[in-house]
């Protein structure tokens, strides 16, 4: 029997911890496929002394190209059948996600945009209502089909084609290749609210692998999926978490980031800042930690957000007014994100390590509904979701109240779940950090339930399970 060879597009750093840092790979490996992993072309020699192993191919994904044909072939076009795409889901499902991206695009948006946007939203008001009209949407997405990896397709011959989104990213040129082709293709969810953020797929697609029964829904709810091709496989990602993979023990932890073993430790993850500053929550917890207002003496430990190393100036203005923040009050700390390099960027499996060990050993953990509130309840640490409105928002930007946004679907799941405590001003936030001081079990149980909830397998066996799901479809 001829072995299946599966081609693999990891565009992103989480992308390389989903398939490379779980079992998924090792499965395919296994059960007698051979896989060709296509990533950042400058990241290949690093990424094959790390993870080489037989069976493993690591070739270019060529995202220079794959951008240069969406920025010079009719990219007008291209545009509008993205943005369509992502605005375009049934009403079927929660819209808040897509709702506030359609606001931010409007807002943005040149004036000879903003002028036809009436036009826009009636069209917008077609596809929410007309499953003929989406699928319509996705088969006029075909004709941007560049055929940059035809060599490829011609070198290996693969059996399926798997990315990590389902063409919400450049892997759409990969996947519309694969598909004019007559190759299966596949697709995983990686984050947490991709589902419900970036709805219609980018490509035809014949199968989708998903977290969780709750993405499972929005998948068939919104974007018309046919149940029978969706897989509830969890999130390989994880499965280091739930085996203590890359845990660090707490005494070390400490030292490295010159923490003080005798007081509480309070970790701050910045979230949510393409819409809201995060300033305004760590000044708040700043001023709490060093005027000893807590319930015990306590120390603030902040992670920035890869979008601060972006380049982008807002974000880069905010790393440095956390940078100085940090200098300016006592017991206050600064964890910066490990970058992969290349265009996998700040997204990394090299900080699985410092992520899962500032988690673990919080004594609270903050963020504003980031996905590391299923992280940090995975770890059983208190989670206090901080959406302190901003003053000021991003100036001449789009904005939106962090008050604004619980009824988002991931964030209403965990709001609903009781899992942790949501705290919209200075007085709330202080009262909720001290509950879980006072009492870290506070919300143990709903953590565990919400954990269930969202990631489906929580025994580290959800890379085997999507492994072996991807080896059946191929």
């Amino acid at each position: 029997m001829t072995a299946k060879r599966v081609f693999i597009s990891a565009d992103h750093g989480l992308a390389i911890v989903y398939f490379l840092q779980s079992d998924v790979v090792d499965t395919l490996l296994a059960g007698g496929a051979e896989v060709v992993l296509l990533t950042d072309d400058s990241l290949k020699e690093k990424i094959t002394q790390r993870f080489g192993r037989p069976g493993l191919t690591i070739e270019g994904l060529r995202l220079k190209e794959a951008r240069r044909y969406l920025q010079q072939e009719q990219t007008s076009q291209q545009w509008w059948l993205d943005f369509f795409r992502r605005a375009g889901p049934s009403r079927r499902m929660n819209l808040e996600t897509v709702d506030n991206y359609v606001n931010w695009v409007e807002f943005e948006a040149p004036s000879k945009r903003k002028a036809i946007f009436p036009l826009v939203k009636a069209t917008l008001g077609v596809l929410r209502r007309s499953k003929a009209a989406r699928r319509k949407l996705i088969d006029l997405q075909k004709r941007f089909t560049p055929h940059i990896y035809g060599d490829l397709f011609e070198r290996y011959q693969p059996d399926l084609v798997v990315a990590s989104t389902a063409g919400w990213r450049l892997d759409r040129y990969l996947l519309r290749e694969a598909a004019a082709r007559g190759i299966t293709t596949g697709a995983i969810v990686l984050g947490w609210d991709n589902p419900s953020s970036h709805a219609l797929p980018g490509a035809q697609i014949d199968y989708i692998s998903c977290w969780s029964e709750a993405q499972r829904q929005e998948l068939v709810e919104g974007s018309d999926w046919a149940p029978e091709r969706i897989h509830v496989g969890g999130i390989p990602s994880y499965d280091g978490y739930f085996e203590n993979r890359w845990l660090m023990p707490r005494a070390d932890y400490f030292k490295l980031h010159n923490l003080d073993p005798q007081r509480k430790l309070l970790g701050y993850a910045c979230s949510f800042v393409t819409y809201s500053p995060n300033i305004q929550n760590i000044a708040a917890l700043a001023r709490m930690v060093a005027s000893d207002r807590l319930a015990q003496p306590s120390q603030l430990l902040v992670r920035l957000h890869p979008n601060h190393f972006t380049g982008v100036k807002r974000w880069a203005n905010e790393r440095q007014q956390i940078r100085a923040l940090v200098n300016e009050h006592p017991h206050v700390h600064l964890v910066e994100p490990a970058p992969l390099g290349g265009e996998l960027g700040y997204y990394s499996g090299e900080d699985m390590p410092e992520k899962s060990s500032m988690m673990a050993h919080s004594d609270v953990f903050l963020t504003v509904y980031s996905t590391m509130v299923v992280e940090a309840c995975i770890h059983e640490t208190p989670i206090v979701s901080a959406v302190i409105n901003s003053p000021s928002g991003w100036p001449g930007e789009y904005s939106l109240p962090l008050t604004e946004i619980g009824g988002w679907p991931t964030h209403s799941r965990f709001r609903e779940s009781g899992a942790g405590k949501v705290a919209a001003g200075e007085a709330q936030l202080l009262q909720a950090i001290n509950a879980y001081l006072q009492d870290p079990n506070l919300d143990r149980q709903a953590q565990r339930v919400f954990v269930k909830q969202e990631c489906t397998y929580t025994d580290g066996s959800a890379g085997r399970c999507t492994g072996q799901y991807l080896l059946s479809i191929a």
